[in-house]
């Protein structure tokens, strides 16, 4: 679901619609032409062949709409094709579609740089690198917080996702088919618990008090020197890991460990910030403040472009250390730009305001259905939980 609301009442269509069997012809004809060329590593859940979108709805190839309460993961923060974004769009790419920003200066990558800095959960003045995707804004701040501290060892969690490649890999500990076959992957990256706390039906999980005393005694205690490890990487809501809050007492216990030890705290904000949780950034609900912030997914609307924000002072790495040649890409970060613009006037309270009611009707619906063992979640971050993938 989108987290602002005037694209959704100006564009309104009806869905679902449904006007031929699922998948259609013309959806099942591109499917298997898909097939012949497609990397099979392509999961693909739903048969669906997208052909257009306004708003939440999304209409496929045969003429069926469907309401998307996926957002494309999160990444459509102000629904498909908002106007404002179209617009920036489209006269950006008039005007400059590419120049390397690793080497040349372009006014839109300055702009987004300095509204992202503007926002950041630092009491500090930031910095900010832009990243074409959320795994790139992840490898970049692994090289950020090892160069700082000089230091290689990271901590993640169990149930965590952070990307793909090679690094961003090491840390993502959601299925063993994710990892399966790409080893080895890099070294001195240890998994602690994330609390799995569920609180609607049953009330289960605790605080994050145990997992707090396991990475302290059993992480730190027995598999890694604190004063090896360079950061600690957490979701302040799990993601792909089961829409996970971490309480405001593990966050704070986070903060602390790090304090203590001198390593760096992550937020990977990539699937929960951008305003969705009702904040800009899912970790302001807890107070803490992280010292790098990776962002992406919903920064633009579904344009690829991605950043790790930081403290100025964590920036001690010198010229020709990190680059990219298409991040920060012009038309990118005007997309960027607009999708500020309309999470700023309208999006933050709208988040608040349709999660509330989604939640509440959630709830409602799920009452006397006895496979829902959970409703969770924050803003328009929610998720149901079944007993089983099978229900």
């Amino acid at each position: 679901m989108e987290a602002t609301a005037s694209h959704a009442a100006a564009h309104e269509l009806t869905a679902p619609h449904i006007v031929t069997e699922l998948p259609g012809p013309k959806a099942r004809e591109l499917i298997a032409r898909d097939a012949v060329v497609a990397s099979p590593s392509l999961t693909r859940a739903y048969p669906l062949v997208a052909e257009s979108g306004s708003g939440m709805v999304v209409t496929d190839v045969d003429g069926n709409r469907f309401l998307d309460f996926a957002a494309g993961i999160a990444v459509c923060s102000t629904g498909h094709s908002h106007p404002k974004v179209v617009a920036a769009i489209k006269d950006q790419a008039d005007r400059l579609i590419h120049i390397a920003a690793t080497d040349f200066y372009e006014p839109r990558y300055t702009e987004f740089m300095e509204r992202l800095a503007s926002i950041a959960p630092f009491t500090e003045k930031a910095r900010v690198f832009l990243t074409n995707s959320g795994t790139e804004a992840i490898e970049g701040a692994i090289k950020l917080a090892r160069y700082h501290t000089h230091r290689s060892g990271i901590i993640a969690f169990e149930g965590g996702f952070h990307g793909r490649t090679m690094g961003a890999l090491s840390l993502t500990n959601s299925k063993v088919k994710q990892r399966a076959g790409f080893g080895p992957l890099i070294p001195m990256v240890h998994h602690a618990p994330f609390p799995r706390i569920r609180s609607w039906r049953e009330h289960s999980g605790g605080d994050g008090s145990a997992e707090l005393a396991h990475l302290r005694d059993t992480i730190f205690g027995r598999q890694i020197s604190p004063a090896d490890v360079a950061a600690i990487v957490v979701e302040p809501i799990q993601g792909e890991g089961g829409y996970f809050p971490a309480p405001k007492s593990f966050m704070e216990g986070l903060r602390e460990l790090c304090d203590e030890h001198g390593i760096l705290l992550i937020a990977d904000e990539i699937q929960s910030g951008m305003g969705r949780t009702g904040s800009w950034w899912a970790i302001d609900h807890t107070g803490v403040e992280p010292d790098i912030l990776t962002t992406a997914k919903g920064i633009a609307s579904g344009m690829p472009i991605g950043a790790f924000i930081a403290r100025d002072s964590v920036w001690t790495w010198s010229p020709g250390a990190h680059g990219s040649t298409f991040a920060g890409n012009p038309i990118c970060a005007a997309a960027g730009l607009a999708t500020l613009d309309i999470i700023e006037s309208e999006g933050i309270t709208n988040a608040t305001a349709m999660g509330a009611r989604m939640r509440s009707g959630l709830e409602r619906v799920a009452a006397d259905v006895d496979s829902v063992r959970d409703i969770r979640g924050m803003g328009l971050m929610l998720g149901v939980e079944f007993d089983s993938h099978a229900t």
